[in-house]
């Protein structure tokens, strides 16, 4: 049997990895910096991975490490900065030394649409132009770095937006939960601008299952790939169904000076390099799910 050791269980991504890991009957300790699991595992650990004193309390002995522990947000001041680059860089740079010395093991990483400059109306491959506006999208270039430059085999997945929740009653999360918690309320959704900037929507359980399947296989050890899915959609596109679904308008407000500049404009993933190792087929249609959320 497959063991793993799954930094950031109790994180959104995380916990959802830990749902396939178990379906796929893979062995996995869940670890993240809480002192309990969310969701009860009898195994869990509480590991800071900052701390190498932590890690030393884990057996590395395994054949995967999903590092998915980390800070994520867009606000920027030098408290700010040097929290982000403590836990999202040295954090990371802590779980690649622990695993110097362990044969066959492979790190699985998630990065971020944030990373590239956006393009309009462009299907973005994963060596397409680099843009860096905010701190998380800085640290998650770093790591793909420290991992590429390292010795121990790895593979990166760069996630765009994601959706949906198989876990809990939270519908989800980022811009989605952003727009289906407006209109549950009651509240119409506002958008900056005109609503135009296109992005990748992808179900978290196509993102976790693809990210499973894909690694499962040695071709794609040392790699970098895009999750896609079935929906590339402006935001004005996605906000109109979620405003039919709960009868409510859509809103345009002026940008945030803040705002605009950490905007990356449309990016729309590129998969056709993951899809053709994997044949991985995506499940989930946003727009149906949409239909059918209460």
């Amino acid at each position: 049997m497959k063991k793993a050791i799954l930094f950031g269980a109790n994180g959104y991504l995380g916990r959802h990895i830990a749902y396939f890991l178990k379906k796929n009957c893979i062995e996995f300790i869940p670890t993240d910096i809480a002192e309990t699991s969310i969701d009860n595992y009898s195994n869990y650990q509480r590991i800071d991975v900052t701390k190498k004193n932590d890690l030393q309390q884990l057996n590395f002995n395994v054949d995967y490490v999903f590092a998915f522990a980390g800070l994520t947000g867009t606000k920027s001041s030098p408290e700010i900065i040097e929290k982000f680059t403590q836990v999202n860089e040295q954090g990371l740079t802590n779980v690649i030394e622990s695993c110097k010395n362990v044969k066959n093991i492979r790190i699985v990483f998630p990065s971020t649409r944030l990373v590239y400059k956006g393009v309009e109306n462009t299907l973005l491959k994963e060596d397409s132009e680099k843009e860096s506006k905010t701190i998380y999208a800085q640290n998650k270039l770093a790591c793909e770095q420290l991992l590429i430059t390292s010795n121990i085999d790895y593979t990166i997945f760069r996630i765009c937006v994601p959706y949906g929740n198989l876990i809990d009653e939270a519908y989800s999360y980022g811009t989605i939960g952003f727009f289906i918690n407006k209109a549950k309320n009651n509240e119409n959704i506002t958008l900056f601008g005109n609503g135009k900037q296109k992005r990748t929507f992808t179900h978290v359980s196509d993102i976790a299952q693809s990210i499973i399947e894909s690694i499962k296989l040695d071709a794609t050890i040392n790699d970098v790939y895009n999750i896609g899915s079935n929906d590339a959609l402006s935001l004005l596109e996605v906000a109109n169904l979620v405003a039919l679904k709960y009868t409510v308008d859509v809103e345009f407000i002026d940008w945030p000076e803040e705002a605009l500049k950490i905007e990356s404009g449309d990016t729309i993933f590129d998969d056709e390099k993951l899809r053709k190792k994997t044949n991985y087929k995506y499940k989930h249609s946003l727009k149906k799910w949409i239909s059918e959320i209460y």
